[in-house]
Parts: C-alpha cells; sequence; structure tokens
C-alpha cells in the first residue's frame, strides 16, 4: 500500500469517526433510553461491575453524562454558578466552564444534560439561559436569554429541557405566549421561526421527533397539553389534554410504528394516540395510569412499556397494544430505566442500581449494587457508552466496565 493509499484510507477513516460523532443526547441516540452495544454482562459480581474511575468536584447537579469518543461532558453548580464539565475518557478534568448563574432554590442543581451536535455543546439553565459552547476549549459561541429576548416564563422548579435538534434547526421551549416554542440556527443562535403552540408555560419536558414522509413533527408537553409542531415552520398540527396537579411532564415521548406514548406523573399515567400518516391528525387509543412516573423515562421493548410508579415504587410492564398492565414488582424503589443488549439498567432513588431481565412473568434482578459516590437526589440518568456505564450522583460521576471480557 503507496503512501498516497494510505492518506486517502486514514482521512476516510477519520471522516467516519467525525460523522458517527455528529449528535450525542439525552436518553441515547433515539431519546428513547435504548444504548447500542453487545457483548455486555448479563451479571454483575456481588459489589457491582468493576469501577474504572469516578470523579468529584462537579457540584450539585441531576444532569446525565454526555459521552463522545474521547471526552465526557455534564453540568454542575458550583457556589451558584452553573459550570459545564468536559473530562477526558479516564476521568481527568479537561475544562470547566461557567455559564452563569444556575438553579439554586427548591431541588438545588444543574437540571439539563449537554447536548453535543458537530463540535458545539448546548444547554439551558434553569433560569433560561441558552449558551453554546465549543465542545474541544469550551468557548462561548453564543447565547440567548429565552426568559428576556423571548418573552419566556419561568416555572416552579426552573426551566429543564434536555435540546433537541434537527439539520440546521435548534428547538427549545420559552413558554411565553407569542414564543411558545422556538427553533434557532444551532450555529448563530439567530431565531429560524416562532410558534405560539398553545401559550402554556413549559413544562420540563425533553421533546421527541415524530418523522414522517410526509413531515418531521416537534412532539413536547407543555403545562395541559401534548403539542405536535410542524419543524418546517413551527406550525402546530394539533393539541391533546394532559393536564396534571403540578403542571409536570418530564418525560421524553416516545412514537414508534405509527404510535405516540407519552406519560406524566402525578395520577395522570400515559397514554397511547395514533398518528395519521401525513402527521396532521391524532386519535387517543388508551390510557393507563399505573404506570404513572414523573421522570425516571420508560423503554419499549418488544411490545412492551417498562417503568417505575411515582407513588408507590413500584415497577410495572404494559402492553404496547391494549395498555393492559401485563405484571408489576419490587426492584429498587422509584426511579430512571434505560436498555442495551437484552437487559433493562434501573436506577433507583434509593440508590441501588439494577440489571433486571424482563420476562414474561415478571421482572427477574439479575444483579444489584449501591452507589458508593456523591450525594443527594439519585435523578441523573443512567447512560451507556462503549462497554461502560455513566452514573451521575450529584458530586460524583461514576464510570463501570460492563463488557464481557
Amino acid at each position: 500500500m503507496n503512501l498516497r493509499t494510505t492518506c486517502i484510507l486514514a482521512l476516510l477513516l477519520c471522516g467516519e469517526l467525525l460523522f458517527s460523532q455528529d449528535l450525542v443526547q439525552w436518553r441515547g441516540p433515539n431519546r428513547d433510553g435504548k444504548y447500542p452495544g453487545t457483548d455486555l454482562l448479563k451479571v454483575w459480581p456481588e459489589t457491582g461491575p468493576s469501577l474504572l474511575w469516578h470523579f468529584e468536584g462537579l457540584g450539585e447537579g441531576h444532569a446525565s453524562a454526555t459521552v463522545t469518543g474521547s471526552r465526557i461532558y455534564t453540568a454542575g453548580i458550583l457556589d451558584g454558578t452553573g459550570y459545564v464539565f468536559c473530562l477526558s475518557a479516564d476521568g481527568k478534568l479537561i475544562w470547566k466552564v461557567p455559564y452563569g448563574p444556575e438553579w439554586v432554590e427548591s431541588w438545588p442543581g444543574s437540571r439539563s444534560t449537554p447536548l453535543y451536535y458537530k463540535g458545539k455543546l448546548y444547554l439551558v439553565s434553569g433560569f433560561g439561559n441558552l449558551v453554546c459552547l465549543d465542545a474541544a476549549s469550551g468557548k462561548l459561541h453564543w447565547k440567548a436569554d429565552l426568559l428576556k429576548e423571548y418573552n419566556g416564563r419561568n416555572i416552579q422548579w426552573g426551566i429543564t429541557e434536555n435540546l433537541l435538534v434537527e439539520g440546521n434547526k435548534l428547538f427549545c421551549t420559552p413558554g411565553g405566549t407569542e414564543h411558545n416554542i422556538i427553533a434557532l440556527d444551532p450555529d448563530t443562535g439567530k431565531l429560524i421561526w416562532s410558534s405560539p403552540g398553545n401559550g402554556e408555560p413549559s413544562a420540563y419536558c425533553s421533546p421527541a421527533l415524530i418523522r414522517l414522509p410526509a413531515r418531521t413533527i416537534l412532539v413536547t408537553h407543555t403545562a395541559s397539553s401534548i403539542l405536535g409542531i410542524d419543524t418546517r415552520d413551527g406550525k402546530l398540527l394539533w393539541r391533546h389534554p394532559q393536564p396534571n396537579k403540578y403542571s409536570v411532564h418530564a418525560n421524553t415521548p416516545c412514537f414508534q410504528n405509527g404510535y405516540l406514548y407519552c406519560v406524566s406523573g402525578y395520577g395522570q399515567g400515559g397514554i397511547l394516540m395514533k398518528i395519521s400518516a401525513d402527521g396532521s391528525v391524532k386519535q387517543e387509543i388508551w390510557r393507563n395510569t399505573d404506570l404513572d412516573y414523573r421522570m425516571g423515562g420508560f423503554i419499549i421493548l418488544d411490545g412492551f412499556i417498562y417503568g417505575a410508579d411515582d407513588s408507590n415504587d413500584t415497577w410495572y410492564c404494559v402492553d404496547w397494544k391494549t395498555g393492559k398492565t401485563m405484571f408489576s414488582g419490587k426492584i429498587s424503589g422509584r426511579g430512571n430505566i434505560i436498555y442495551a443488549d437484552g437487559m433493562l439498567y434501573c436506577y433507583g432513588d434509593t440508590g441501588k442500581i439494577s440489571l433486571v431481565r424482563p420476562t414474561p412473568a415478571g421482572f427477574q434482578a439479575v444483579s444489584t449494587f449501591a452507589v458508593p459516590y456523591g450525594e443527594d437526589q439519585h435523578w441523573a440518568h443512567l447512560v451507556i457508552s462503549n462497554g461502560r456505564l455513566y452514573v451521575r450522583h450529584g458530586n460524583s460521576l461514576m464510570t463501570y466496565d460492563i463488557q464481557e471480557k
């Protein structure tokens, strides 16, 4: 192989690697809690998988890890100021950059996980300050005050939104009556379109996309509604009522095979809707109030929905087609859930993480270990990348080896 051929192959390989890292986002590649990976451990040692490293010093926060090929990003609060942290793959601090005042009132801590897109990081604070940073250096590219510039309204526990991007549009929800949901240019921060939605405040929701032949639809919750917005121009296509006691709708919706599942806590439960082929019409199919979780997410797998109830610390399995509760069981307190390589990973608010095999008869908790570092709430969602499990607990980020040898 001559030098020219070698150089061309190297450039192609680099291009492929860069392309594969264009987007790293909340709850995995499709925002559905499912992470790629094979040959992962199906049983852990009694004390848990091998802890590769842990990093202390993140401050208060509920942000998860954003893991690219060589770097890890997250956010936390130190002395009232929000910081984005950049760590190496072996847990060494590369840089930390302040992004402004952060939420230190009830349930203090950074709210949102950084979105990585084409070499930039995007994050919105509890006070509605949106920043775009260079992922390599942490340098500020641009910023926007969503409350001031777009007449947004803050909410009881601070704006909480894991941002969503598609092509040349970055979507966020100021929650104003005029600028309810907006699309910004991810390179410049300039407004592309603004939608009045139905004028309700935001509701802690991280939106999802419905990709159809006719159009792409942004789906999110506002205070008492589920909204479908055309991503081309911000047109409101439909609204479905979904009120609950505290206007909290923190779970990302999920679309699959023509159907949309959305769920809220505080007694409202989950709803399945059929979406028409062109995305312009929705129809309620069923509602289930057993699976009634606030912010732990859910997993749709082989025709079933798995997740935790918020009021009784019970985990449920619900039939996707009928909405019937198939079974329930105790695992590790209410909490968040992700999936990889045939197994469910359940992180309870008791501080225990369980490796669970879903079976037709019920949940089979194969292994469990207690999170050894950090403090305060166990709310940050788990992340899996390249055979590693990333666990955020307050001040600490822990990385475990879950790859079979």
